[in-house]
């Protein structure tokens, strides 16, 4: 376990005490490569997103770049684990399919959820959810999340897609030969099993030493370290930047120096009732399930040292985030188990992770602004579907430690009713039900309160 820094009087650490646990959390890494692959895992949700905002309402890409570039590396100093900063889903899904719904209620929308994160993480109510909701009702959040990624992924690969009207293409079915074509796709989609495999190598040195030695030869335990160093989503995003140059390369010529002009957002009182109405309500259980509880349930399974992510801490700087940025034209954005997972599986182990993600975003914010939308309009979409793909396999996988049929059956009725009604609000309640009506059928067997509640000792 992590040592944390030294503080003899029992008090607030000081500022010389803090500093060193933020570089610490931005510096412990195994390698730098492995840490700048992993920040790719959450580009196959970001890119889409703020690219669809920005075709088709305006968003101004420049200013949600500069603010989400500086939320993640606050994060990831924060935290010192891969934490994602991710566009709010439902309001982006309510902007993109309502005419009337523009860059003011989309702010509105962030502001008002936000603020109910930041009242839930301050009063101490996010962490008594946090700790009252089993675990299988969450690990159903995530499968249907990751199972929905993975869908949608899917997608991206077999159709053409247009983000400005977010629905296939009318030219159907992508085609096998071309800069965005199905091969090109499948040989990237390969190149990454290749490279990762399942994501299950992270076993201390000293067991794959002791495996290596006995299985292989000293020349092939050289080639599979090799392998495995290759920065696999890195390069096949570099790819795609290469091929969306060469798709479109009078893109480049819209280049400006220099960062967007960061402006006030006029909201009217139209904007407020819209924005909360059509984006704030299907957003915050998102918001309170994925965003928060189910992040944290990850974080905890896959650093189990990291005591600075709770329920509490991450529902405040969702809040502390959004309305800071949103005043500004930022696109609303929200931690999530998804990106976390992303960034896990390509490499990412620490704050350093979404801190580079963040110093490119933030230096592309800067040095383009919002002209650089044209080349984004011309990357393989197919290749965003299979950097998709894996992160969203890997969030569903999370979903495999059900130890219990009870539990098996809570988390499966869950995310049924999730990805079928498109509602992760209406999932978690009928997942909460059927695991009440499981807990009052054995209640005579249980001697306390934790026994009834909880399928597993806590």
């Amino acid at each position: 376990m992590e040592s944390q820094p030294h503080n003899p009087g029992g008090g607030a650490a000081s500022p010389s005490q803090l500093a060193q646990k933020l570089r610490r959390n931005l510096t412990s890494f195994r390698s730098k490569w492995s840490e700048l692959n992993g920040a790719m895992g959450d580009l196959g949700t970001y890119i889409p997103i703020i690219l669809a905002l920005t075709l088709a309402k305006n968003l101004d890409l420049g200013t949600t770049l500069i603010f989400t570039g500086l939320f993640n590396s606050l994060t990831g100093a924060l935290y010192g684990v891969p934490m994602p900063v991710q566009p709010m889903k439902s309001i982006a899904a309510a902007a993109i399919s309502s005419p009337d719904f523009g860059v003011p209620e989309i702010m509105a929308a962030g502001i008002c959820t936000s603020a109910a994160l930041l009242l839930l993480g301050a009063t101490g109510l996010m962490h008594l959810a946090y700790n009252l909701i089993p675990i299988a009702v969450v690990r159903g959040i995530q499968l249907a999340q990751g199972l929905s990624f993975a869908i949608t992924a899917v997608k991206y690969i077999k159709t053409e897609q247009n983000f400005a009207k977010s629905k296939s293409a009318a030219a159907g079915d992508r085609p096998w030969l071309g800069l965005d074509g199905l091969i090109l796709a499948l040989t990237s989609a390969c190149f990454i099993l290749l490279v990762n495999g399942s994501g299950d190598d992270d076993r201390s040195e000293i067991e794959i030493e002791i495996h290596e030695i006995s299985t292989f030869n000293r020349r092939k335990r050289k080639l599979l370290k090799f392998i495995k160093s290759i920065p696999s989503a890195f390069i096949i995003f570099i790819l795609g930047l290469i091929l969306a140059v060469a798709r479109g390369p009078q893109a480049v010529n819209h280049f400006k120096l220099g960062p967007s002009k960061i402006k006030l957002v006029k909201i009217s009182k139209r904007a407020w009732k819209e924005g909360f109405i059509k984006g704030t309500i299907p957003q915050l259980p998102l918001s309170i399930l994925n965003s928060v509880i189910a992040v944290c349930k990850l974080s905890t399974d896959l650093f189990p040292e990291k005591k600075e992510v709770s329920a509490t801490s991450v529902s405040v700087t969702v809040g502390l985030m959004n309305l800071t940025g949103s005043w500004f034209g930022a696109m609303p954005c929200c931690h999530g188990a998804g990106g976390l997972a992303g960034q896990y599986k390509f490499g990412g182990r620490s704050g350093g992770c979404v801190a580079l993600l963040g110093a490119a975003k933030l230096g592309l914010g800067v040095a383009l602004g919002g002209s650089m939308v044209k080349v984004l309009e011309q990357f393989p979409v197919g290749v965003l579907g299979v950097l998709l793909l894996f992160a969203g396999i890997e969030l569903a996988i999370c979903a495999r430690d059900m130890s219990t049929k009870s539990e098996a059956l809570v988390m499966l009725v869950c995310a049924a009713v999730s990805l079928v009604g498109s509602s992760a609000a209406l999932g978690f309640l009928c997942g909460m039900v059927v695991h009440l009506l499981l807990r009052v059928r054995t209640a005579g067997e249980a001697k306390s309160w934790s026994e009834f509640w909880f399928d597993r000792n806590v």
